[in-house]
């Protein structure tokens, strides 16, 4: 299974990014996927998850600036950002649990990143 992220990149504070990440026509429907992220020198943090019946969680620092989204039809995963701030700054990896209604505790596969630099 390969995972390809897109959409990072450089923004002021305030400012919105949407990610993607594309599994290759690999079907992701009933299958969880997540979004994390990792700042040098910081250990990685899971951002974000939506399980395999759809159901959402967020770390708290996130919460109410971020959505994750899941278009089932073009096996893709999103990232919505919104009012990002410098300390959301990373690279930010989606990953994905084989396994059909699993608990997202095989996150097995991941993508190689993309980069979010939010300025001051």
């Amino acid at each position: 299974v390969q995972l390809v992220e897109s959409g990072g990149g450089s923004v002021q504070a305030g400012g919105s990014l949407r990610l993607s990440c594309a599994t290759s026509g690999y079907p992701i429907s009933g299958r969880c996927m997540g979004w994390f992220r990792q700042a040098p020198g910081k250990e990685r943090e899971r951002v974000a998850i939506v399980d395999g019946f759809g159901g959402a969680s967020y770390v708290d620092s996130v919460k109410g600036r971020f959505t994750i989204t899941k278009d089932n039809a073009k096996n893709t995963l999103y990232l919505q950002m919104n009012s990002l701030k410098p300390e959301d700054t990373a690279m930010y990896y989606c990953a994905l649990d084989p396994i059909i209604a699993g608990s997202c505790s095989n996150l097995n596969y991941w993508g190689q990143g993309t980069q979010v630099t939010v300025s001051s």
